[in-house]
């Protein structure tokens, strides 16, 4: 600013002293001198401001007011999911369950017959709520997909609604602590980076095994991914995909279910177990980790 005043000053006192151009230009050396002085009080303004605050530009002042806020908000989606799990498992575990069903299946029926895409549309919003808030009753709800819609339609209603409502909690989870976990794992060493970097190279093949291995709770699968930071195109595909195969199963025994209400028993969900069920998803579960152990035998020949 000094120097700007050394440079500033002499042009001024020239300009007002000259007596060269007289009346014609007197009037624009006015002009140029008042600019002059414009410039010299703006240059001390902005030193002024500098030496005041010279730390705190204007972007990082926002972001450090709004930051706060922002990481709490990406928390509510999560939040909510939770309390609605917590409150739900308490509450509705009495209401969605095979009695309920029995109960009412002639006047879910009759609504059925006369309002086909209505009950549709009604039973995979239901649907949705439950898988997205992880409520009890998701076997119930897909056998009763196959109960109304028969084995084609059911499945097909019960693997939309299931994958919609996986998405769901998989999203509010990654903006929440998704984030600040993955974030974290990106930055780490030792045996965490090498089961991160194993994860990322065998993506698809592990979420297929996490759907295939019934062993595995349905919500887990839908959490563990988006705390660990795996891409939300992956995890839409292999979860479309990889509860077709359970899917089809709890579906036809929903199917079932007229003839077992009729003679007053109640489901036998045993029936998931036999070998003839098992021996299928057990087969495709090993396609799913096919390509994890060619890799890893691939790894030790080059070793």
């Amino acid at each position: 600013m000094c120097l700007l005043q050394q440079f500033c000053n002499p042009l001024s006192q020239n300009i007002s002293k000259t007596g060269f151009y007289a009346e014609n230009t007197h009037f624009h050396s006015r002009k140029l001198q008042g600019a002059v002085n414009t410039l010299l009080l703006g240059a001390q303004a902005a030193h002024l401001g500098g030496r005041m605050e010279p730390n705190k530009p204007d972007n990082q002042m926002s972001e450090t007011t709004q930051q706060p806020r922002s990481g709490i908000a990406r928390h509510i989606p999560l939040l909510v999911i939770l309390t609605v799990a917590t409150v739900g498992f308490f509450t509705l575990g009495d209401y969605l369950t095979f009695e309920t069903l029995r109960d009412n299946r002639e006047a879910l029926l009759t609504w059925r017959d006369a309002n086909y895409w209505a009950m549709a549309v009604a039973f995979m919003a239901i649907y949705i709520v439950v898988v997205a808030f992880s409520l009890p009753g998701a076997a119930v709800a897909s056998m009763t997909g196959g109960f109304l819609f028969g084995l084609v339609a059911g499945t097909a209603f019960n693997v939309f609604a299931a994958t919609v409502g996986a998405s769901a909690i998989f999203l509010a989870a990654r903006w929440g602590l998704g984030q600040a976990l993955t974030a974290r794992l990106e930055t780490s060493e030792g045996s965490i980076k090498k089961l991160k970097d194993g994860l990322r190279e065998n993506e698809i093949s592990v979420l297929f095994l996490l759907r295939l291995v019934p062993v595995v709770p349905f919500f887990v699968a839908n959490l563990v991914p988006a705390l660990v930071g795996v891409r939300f195109r992956n995890f839409l595909l292999t979860t479309a995909l990889g509860i077709i195969p359970g899917g089809i199963v709890y579906t036809w025994i929903g199917v079932g279910l007229g003839g077992v209400f009729d003679r007053g028993e109640t489901p036998d969900v045993s029936l998931l177990w036999e070998p003839f069920v098992m021996g299928p998803i057990i087969g495709l579960c090993v396609l799913a980790a096919l390509p994890i152990v060619i890799k890893y035998l691939r790894g030790r020949k080059d070793v």
